[in-house]
């Protein structure tokens, strides 16, 4: 069974969504991973639904995980970038195949009804 610190998965598929699942931390790869390296303010302003505390936790907790890199530049004021190591690299091809998968479900289940709209810079 996986372990992920003090909590236990029944499968592999649980740990991955336990490491990259949320509203945020799959939108902080996709940006990463299409844009390359952002400084907070960056991403904060891809992300206008976020809040400056949620972004740094959902930060923190892929920096644990070794999913993205966090560089501190010893300079004033402090310049800090985040970028994905070779684990968040591996990760772009499953964000690339949800998003042909919600662009499909768009287009041939979603088209013309009125209950769910969705931004054109495909972004995320």
């Amino acid at each position: 069974m996986p372990n992920l610190g003090e909590r236990s998965f029944n499968c592999e598929k649980e740990l991955t969504l336990a490491i990259i699942g949320g509203k945020w931390k799959m939108l902080i790869l996709w940006h990463l991973g299409k844009e390359g390296t952002k400084r907070f303010g960056e991403l904060k302003s891809l992300m206008p639904g976020i809040t400056q505390r949620m972004l740094v936790h959902q930060l923190r907790e892929l920096e644990a995980h070794e999913i993205i890199h966090r560089e501190v530049y010893p300079v004033v004021p402090p310049k800090v970038e985040y970028s994905l190591t070779r684990h968040g690299d591996s990760l772009l091809p499953i964000l690339d195949a949800m998003y042909d998968w919600g662009r499909n479900y768009v287009d041939e289940v979603l088209d013309g009804k009125n209950d769910f709209t969705i931004a054109e810079d495909h972004s995320g």
